[in-house]
């Protein structure tokens, strides 16, 4: 499948990393376990693991911030995460029934293991896939989270239907996981930002690309709704932003990255409604924190003056991650022969072209280059 960019598009004009994935970020790594089956409970599920520092990410904390647009949604451990400004151990999303099962999962691993042996507050996060799975029997637990920590890489990395994101709908469209990034030039440094989604919200007349309407434009009789439960407002759900970026920041700046996420939400048609769960994680691999009562830490700091190309980093990479998760995904059959559509690739070309917004594969991969960084 198509990312957006092979289609013609591009968010902004900061360049991306090599693989406009999260894992552009030096040392990350991400892992996905993908749960299909119709037996003996139809599941489209899954889990996905987001390593910071790879496998030292269980011994060797990051500095994070964490932001909520609308809370209908968990994230676990984030009471701690505010509390002392650091990330401790990798991070899990998964669907909304399996948040126990995941956390309890991790705990297990980094005790198996000898991570650690006296106090773990994982982070799991959720949105919920109810509508494509069965809600019933537990369909990820210690198997599935043991696999995507096993599966965890660098490097590009798969989207649309794949770990937790499998069951996802978005914007009436087939959704689930999507990923980009940005290159930022500061104080004569390249950094990179990065940005992995879970993308399960949104109705289909408040989609966008690059500003262009293109939700509007596709009538429930060409491509049905994938929301069709009674109760069910299109325009709840949830969306997961995880960023993360090596310019070297305090826990405080990451939550200023995390509010930014809530543009890049905004440009694609998200509204934060009372039945979404919307929850932003941003931390900073840019430091190392030695967490040692009698160690003084010696660290650096992006000046607050200097964060605006953060800033417009995030929102642009939020943007084309959720763009991603849609081009990307494959049109899904789950329980009762409930069936999300994926987003129609010429439908999408056609109504941006029409824009005038479209642009050639040349143009897109030239945009600026990291030596004309602002």
């Amino acid at each position: 499948m198509p990312r957006l960019r092979d289609l013609g598009m591009a968010i902004g004009t900061m360049p991306t990393g090599p693989h406009n994935a999260i894992t552009d970020v030096p040392g990350l790594t991400v892992g996905y376990e993908t749960v299909i089956r119709d037996t003996p409970h139809v599941a489209r599920t899954g889990v996905t693991m987001i390593f910071p520092r790879g496998q030292r990410s269980w011994s060797e904390p990051v500095y994070a911030g964490s932001h909520s647009y609308n809370g209908c949604g968990e994230m676990t451990g984030i009471a701690w995460l505010k509390e002392s400004g650091l990330l401790y151990n990798p991070i899990a999303i998964t669907g909304t029934p399996w948040v126990g099962a995941v956390w309890d999962a991790v705990c297990q691993h980094s005790m198996r293991n000898g991570y650690n042996d006296s106090f773990l507050l994982p982070v799991v996060t959720e949105t919920y896939d109810g509508w494509l799975s069965h809600r019933l029997d537990q369909l990820v637990g210690v198997p599935e989270v043991e696999a995507a920590i096993a599966n965890a890489t660098s490097g590009p990395i798969a989207e649309g239907c794949v770990g937790g994101g499998t069951g996802m709908i978005c914007h009436e469209f087939k959704g689930g996981t999507g990923t980009s990034s940005r290159q930022v030039l500061i104080a004569g440094t390249i950094y990179t930002v990065g940005v992995l989604v879970q993308a399960n919200y949104g109705a289909r007349e408040d989609l966008r690309a690059d500003g262009v309407p293109i939700g509007r434009h596709i009538g429930t009789e060409r491509i049905p709704s994938g929301w069709a439960e009674p109760g069910h407002s299109p325009g709840d759900g949830s969306i997961i932003v995880i960023i993360a970026t090596d310019a070297p920041l305090s826990s405080s700046a990451c939550d200023r990255l995390a509010h930014r996420a809530t543009v890049g939400l905004a440009r694609t048609g998200g509204y934060g409604h009372n039945g979404s769960g919307d929850l932003f994680l941003a931390f900073s691999t840019g430091n190392r924190v030695i967490d040692d009562v009698n160690v003084l830490e010696q660290v650096s700091l992006v000046p607050p003056g200097a964060m605006n190309a953060l800033f417009h980093a995030v929102a642009d990479a939020v943007e084309e991650s959720i763009l991603n998760a849609l081009c990307m995904a494959t049109t899904t059959v789950g329980v009762n022969g409930r069936t999300a559509y994926a987003l129609p690739h010429d439908e999408l070309i056609r109504i941006v072209r029409a824009s005038g917004a479209l642009q050639s594969p040349a143009d897109v991969q030239s945009l600026r280059p990291p030596d004309r960084l602002p």
